[in-house]
């Protein structure tokens, strides 16, 4: 049985999207135990009525809520029965507990999951790796996109080394193709620190490096994971995230523009409902942390029920692929290549 802590509040549509998640994925995997944090009474009372498997669920009694606006540090700190923190600990504490999923406020998990949880061997910092879709059907890895604002060559090798590997144990892809985010592709684009790590990469032998990436190619489908510190990965993800959004927005407003328009529509209703889902983020989880000792998964803050349920499917993956252990002996075996 995999056992995974879900923090039920802190985001945008808690605790119901959250709940909603959790049952669907508990109808999933029939090997999946799950235990919610958060106000036990209010938890009960959306779970009234609902079929589920009641010996695979249980629930925390965590009565505090982080808001996104407070200071990590002190969130820690003051609001220890947190839903938030209560998992932390639990995760930290109990060997049984592999994974934790939250929407709540990322600094808070980050700064929890360093302090509580801990990092696994060899791990210099964690790393958020959220999927995009891609324009040849598959998906890409950002790899960081917040954890890290400022990042060295080294940094950028384990998280191309993480990232990979969890691509491909996670997601099936048989030698991941990992790109370094940079201003241009040619091999001495970029600073000091994007320049060196061009050249560690590519002599890296545990990875599949295919060079440098510009921004414009992240959804071509010609790369699986792309390395780059945390500021410039949160900026690409969410800058691709929101042109997706209000490209959406002008297409139903040209629709609606005109007659001609919305008859022609009519006729291709099938094509934008799959235009729209395959754009929406919901339906790609959230942002794993790679490094930690054990799975934590951040899921966007607006997160509905198909999205916590998509979380959930990503922590139970890497802890049934074994992910962790399989970071450790790679940056074992090839942390040293400079």
């Amino acid at each position: 049985m995999i056992k995974i802590i879900v923090d039920c509040f802190g985001g945008d549509h808690s605790p119901e999207a959250n709940i909603d998640g959790s049952l669907d994925a508990l109808e999933r995997f029939k090997d999946l135990y799950l235990i919610l944090t958060g106000d036990e009474n209010i938890i009960r009372e959306k779970l009234c009525g609902r079929e589920y498997d009641t010996a695979r669920l249980s629930i925390v009694h965590a009565p505090d809520v982080i808001g996104c606006d407070e200071k990590p540090t002190d969130a820690i700190r003051l609001k220890k029965e947190s839903s938030m923190i209560k998992a932390v600990r639990m995760l930290r504490d109990e060997d049984d507990i592999a994974g934790m999923v939250s929407v709540g406020s990322t600094g808070a998990l980050v700064a929890a999951a360093l302090t509580r949880v801990g990092l696994l061997e060899g791990v210099i910092r964690p790393a958020f790796c959220p999927l995009l879709p891609t324009m040849k059907g598959g998906i890409v890895g950002i790899c960081d996109s917040g954890a890290n604002v400022e990042v060295t060559s080294d940094y950028l090798k384990q998280f191309a080394i993480m990232a990979s590997l969890y691509m491909e144990n996670v997601y099936g892809i048989q030698k991941p193709r990992v790109a370094l985010l940079n201003v241009g592709v040619e091999p001495g684009k970029g600073d000091t620190i994007r320049q060196e790590a061009y050249e560690i990469l590519s002599e890296l032998p545990c990875i599949n490096f295919v060079g440098n990436m510009e921004s414009r190619d992240l959804l071509s489908g010609l790369y699986d994971a792309v390395v780059c510190d945390g500021f410039s990965g949160n900026v690409l993800v969410k800058t691709t995230e929101g042109t997706a959004v209000e490209l959406l927005k002008k297409v139903k407003a040209a629709i609606f523009s005109r007659t001609i328009y919305k008859i022609g529509a009519l006729f291709q209703k099938k094509m934008f409902a799959d235009l729209k889902s395959f754009m929406n983020y919901q339906n790609y989880g959230g942002s794993v942390l790679l490094g930690t000792r054990k799975v934590v998964v951040k899921g966007h803050g607006s997160s509905k029920a198909v999205a916590v349920q998509k979380c959930i499917e990503q922590a139970y993956r890497m802890v049934e692929s074994s992910l962790s252990a399989k970071i450790e002996e790679a940056l074992d075996k090839f942390d040293h290549f400079e």
